[in-house]
């Protein structure tokens, strides 16, 4: 039996190095990677699930083309190409290489990707999406204030006494973190959340905060201000390493009593807040991405950080904001967030863009050309994406669609040609962390089934077929020597990192600071951490300092008195895993979580059947009764396909966060109503 050491690719925080062990061409066992003293216990549910996810009969391994009558059948890759370039041409033909959307999701994460910018850009252009749907508002917050995204190691957090996870629920999201916080929890440390909601993480801390969701700014702001008027701030550290300090104490207008107004939550408890904060240095905060899926998303990140800035808790161990941590992403040209932003000068002739947050209702309103066409690799946009009414129809005005998938989702259901995605282990890769300071090899392990190619490849025949120039070192030939060869030459610049290097298992960075921000070094207009940021209003139009604002949820409150949150789940990373039977053997049903207050005044027992509507459509569910939920909210994760009752998306509209072009899906108001 041959063993290999491989990382899981998917959008998630831990990015796990693990052990794969392999008989006649199938994955037998997963094991643990001590190597990456990140991940040393080995990957959680999800990626042990790979078992069967590599293997699984449900995944699609040969191209299918739609029939008249909207089934699939069954056609070679020949055949399939040979369709695809036939109508990529004659599209581009009639209406240029811009009619034609290049839409790519982070369903799985890594070098190879890049190959897709070199097909389309040969091709001509395309038109592609700006912003992101999962984190850009809290990257821009960071990064208007610090200068660049990045924190200590994760195993740092041992050396904090205090923890304080806001809207973050590493339990389920993130559970390799959790040892490191069980760890300082028994060295001492506290453990303090704040969440609208009792997650799986809360059960495990000293206390539960529970703001009314949106509001996390104004509580952020309320415990500033006690401390500055407590003088507990850290005025040696302000004084020589932070910008706009006096502007911040003169725009600070919302008292405790405010807060609670606001929140909820008693001005009692936001003055334990501040004094848990201020006399239990160092402190870590571990804020989620959820918290920044709300219109004063980024403020609402800016106002958090501002306790750490106040309280010297930045550049030392055991202390600061752990939002996420881009050391690792060294191969980048241009480092997220900014990656994510639309520019009118550089993005032309290659490219032009429309809002991922607002996909469908730009799609429609598009033109010179008109979106005729539509390439989607990676994603699923129409689960995942706002408005999914509005996606489906943007998606069937389109004269052709090609999805690239592993199983047949809500998105490759609507597509006219799927062709079949390679699986993790079919083709060798550079994958980095957005939590850990590793950078991982991905060994090609398993021979793809049926006709399956890896996306590169994919591309090269296309790029053949349509008589493309283009450079070989842009997009290799076919074979997985040609693969690595290519990713040798990517990484050649990196003269202290070798793909050999790499191969022996997990590197980290080169130039990683385990202490992040230790040399006090800010890339910022000012050389110091920015509370004050022109930046921030001459790029966002909104307030230069940190402030709360109240998002969208006020409106329509007497019509739809639910506030609807779409959290991740500890089973699924979007909307991939939940399809596989070891998940839905081990997992709940999915359901809508309400509390019993809610449930009651709408005669709601679990199990009923339910309908979650607002002015945007309605979706079915399952009704499960929750003490884990506050009065007033409701729990929905999302990812769930249409036809396991979910799609909460159709309810969420196509709005973005307050900068960063994220989505503020969790702006999002309800009403439920049993079913008979």
């Amino acid at each position: 039996m041959d063993e290999f050491i491989t990382v899981c690719p998917r959008n998630c925080y831990s990015t796990c190095s693990f052990k794969v062990q392999v008989e006649n061409n199938k994955i037998r066992r997963i094991l643990p990677c001590k190597e990456n003293l990140a991940t040393p216990e080995g990957p959680c549910i999800k990626g042990l699930s790979y078992i069967e996810r590599a293997h699984s009969s449900q995944r699609i391994i040969h191209p299918l083309l739609k029939t008249s009558n909207g089934s699939f059948r069954q056609i070679t890759l020949t055949e399939a190409l040979n369709i695809i370039s036939e109508k990529l041409s004659d599209i581009k033909r009639k209406n240029g290489p811009q009619s034609i959307l290049w839409y790519r999701g982070s369903g799985i994460s890594g070098l190879t990707n890049e190959i897709g910018n070199s097909f389309w850009r040969s091709f001509g252009g395309a038109t592609t999406t700006y912003g992101n749907l999962c984190w850009p508002a809290g990257l821009e917050a960071v990064r208007l204030t610090l200068g660049s995204v990045k924190h200590n190691a994760p195993w740092d957090l041992e050396n904090a006494r205090t923890i304080i996870i806001w809207g973050k629920n590493p339990a389920e999201t993130n559970i390799q973190e959790m040892a490191f916080i069980a760890s300082a929890w028994e060295k001492g440390s506290r453990i303090i959340v704040i969440d609208p909601r009792r997650t799986p993480t809360a059960d495990k801390a000293d206390m539960l905060v529970s703001p009314v969701p949106g509001t996390d700014g104004a509580l952020a702001l309320a415990i500033a201000r006690i401390l500055i008027n407590n003088n507990h701030i850290n005025k040696s550290f302000i004084e020589r390493y932070v910008s706009g300090f006096n502007e911040f104490i003169n725009n600070l207008k919302i008292t405790p009593e405010d807060a609670e107004n606001i929140t909820g939550i008693p001005v009692e408890t936001i003055v334990e807040l501040a004094n848990i904060i201020a006399m239990n240095s160092p402190v870590t905060f571990l804020p989620g991405y959820g918290l920044q899926r709300h219109s004063n998303g980024g403020q609402t990140i800016r106002s958090v950080l501002s306790l750490a800035v106040l309280t010297g808790n930045i550049g030392k161990s055991g202390s600061g904001f752990n939002y996420a941590n881009l050391q690792s992403y060294i191969f980048d040209s241009m480092k997220e967030p900014l990656s994510y932003y639309p520019d009118p000068v550089k993005d032309l002739p290659f490219r032009r863009v429309i809002s991922m947050a607002k996909l469908g209702e730009d799609i429609l309103k598009t033109s010179n050309p008109e979106i005729k066409a539509a390439w989607i690799e990676r994603g699923n946009p129409l689960i995942q994406s706002p408005d999914t009414n509005t996606v489906r129809a943007a998606f069937a005005g389109m004269e052709f669609k090609v999805v690239v998938d592993q199983f047949m989702t809500d998105t490759a259901s609507i597509a006219d040609i799927i062709l079949p995605a390679k699986d993790m282990f079919e083709q060798s890769d550079i994958v980095s962390s957005y939590w850990s300071p590793y950078i991982h090899f991905k060994p090609k392990i398993l021979k793809a089934e049926g006709e399956v190619i890896p996306e590169s490849e994919i591309y090269f025949h296309l790029a053949k077929r349509l008589n493309l120039q283009f450079n070989d070192k842009q997009i290799p030939e076919p074979g997985n020597d040609n693969i690595e060869r290519w990713l040798e030459y990517r990484i050649r610049d990196y003269t202290d990192l070798t793909l050999n290097d790499l191969q022996n298992g997990p590197v980290i960075a080169p130039g990683y600071q385990e202490i992040a921000y230790e040399d006090m070094k800010f890339d910022t207009p000012s050389g110091k951490i920015e509370l004050f940021s022109a930046a921030a209003e001459e790029k966002w139009g909104i307030s230069p300092l940190p402030e709360y604002i109240s998002n969208n949820l006020q409106e329509c409150q007497q019509k739809y008195p639910l506030i609807f949150i779409t959290p991740n789940t500890g089973s699924r990373i979007h909307s991939q895993f939940g399809n596989l039977d070891i998940i839905r053997s081990i997992t709940p049903e999915p359901a809508l979580e309400i509390s019993p207050i809610d449930a009651s005044r709408r005669n709601i027992l679990s199990g009923d059947i339910i309908k979650i509507f607002n002015d945007r459509g309605e979706i079915k569910s399952l009704a499960r009764i929750s003490n884990r939920v506050p009065s007033g909210s409701v729990i929905l994760p999302n990812g769930i396909w249409m036809d396991e009752w979910g799609g909460g998306n159709l309810l969420v509209s196509p709005e973005e966060t307050d900068m960063g072009y994220g989505a503020a899906f969790h702006d999002t108001r309800v009403e439920v109503m049993k079913v008979n």
